[in-house]
């Protein structure tokens, strides 16, 4: 992939792109999309941005906001489906020069020096970085979502038919007790049908059978769901847990409202 002219006073070598539009961004951000903008100091443009990574000659992490996002939503789409495809933004589509990446980046440019942050100059921002896997908040509780929605086929064998069909409502002893996490997090999705929450805060995406696969976020909580199916919570307050919740007689209606006020890929 080749590099972009002047965007960072010197030549950027284009290892990876990914979008920040109100339907698509990177959700270790924020639980929305003014959130994940402000992450990286940007006004919320309804057209959002794309979101180019890569090295400058010294080798220098830098991360750099374009307003074409035709240009890097069909690199992206290119580079899916195996194709080689050249990003070279034009230097009037730059929008910001961020140091670092806010995104772990596995690759790094040939012929310059290993993957660094640039050197600070005063009044610079601290460089991005992306989250500790050690720790769990936030950041990991939105990762994990995503990796739930990539990885849904393989999460959802692991639910019986019996839990599957269960209310999350059910009284103890025909199933474990309501957990509290969940309920607060199902009532605060039914809330932003009520009063629209945050662009970007549910979004929905393609699925197999003509379904669609939710994505909700709120303070402290991640849904993921499929509309014909059930949904699993992460929550801040229980690390590396996936709490699947049954369809029951209410989840069908709920996620079929969030669908309808869902924002969804152009």
């Amino acid at each position: 992939m080749a590099g972009t002219d002047d965007a960072v006073d010197d030549a950027l070598y284009v290892l990876t792109a990914v979008l920040l539009t109100p339907a698509q961004f990177p959700s270790v951000l924020g639980d929305d999309f003014p959130a994940a903008c402000a992450a990286l100091g940007l006004e919320p443009y309804a057209r959002g941005y794309g979101l180019v990574l890569g090295q400058d000659s010294d080798g220098a992490r830098w991360t750099v906001a374009i307003d074409d996002v035709s240009l890097v939503a069909v690199a992206i789409a290119s580079w899916d489906c195996g194709m080689e495809y050249e990003l070279s933004p034009s230097e009037r589509t730059v929008v910001a020069a961020l140091p670092g990446w806010p995104l772990p980046v596995a690759v790094s440019a040939p012929g310059v020096p290993a993957p660094h942050d640039p050197a600070p100059e005063e009044g610079d921002r601290p460089p991005l970085a992306p989250p500790g896997t050690e720790e769990w908040g936030p950041a990991q509780r939105r990762l994990g979502a995503d990796e739930i929605a990539l990885q849904w086929a393989e999460w959802r064998q692991q639910i019986g038919d019996d839990e599957a069909s269960a209310s999350p409502d059910t009284p103890e002893g025909e199933r474990k007790a309501p957990h509290e996490g969940v309920q607060r997090a199902l009532k605060e999705a039914h809330g932003y049908v009520e009063s629209p929450p945050p662009v970007g805060r549910v979004r929905s995406s393609f699925a197999p059978g003509g379904a669609r696969t939710l994505r909700a976020d709120g303070p402290g909580w991640s849904m993921v769901a499929r509309t014909d199916d059930i949904a699993f919570v992460l929550l801040d307050e229980e690390p590396r847990e996936v709490l699947p919740v049954g369809r029951g007689p209410q989840l069908p209606a709920l996620l079929e409202a969030l669908d309808k006020i869902a924002v969804r890929p152009a």
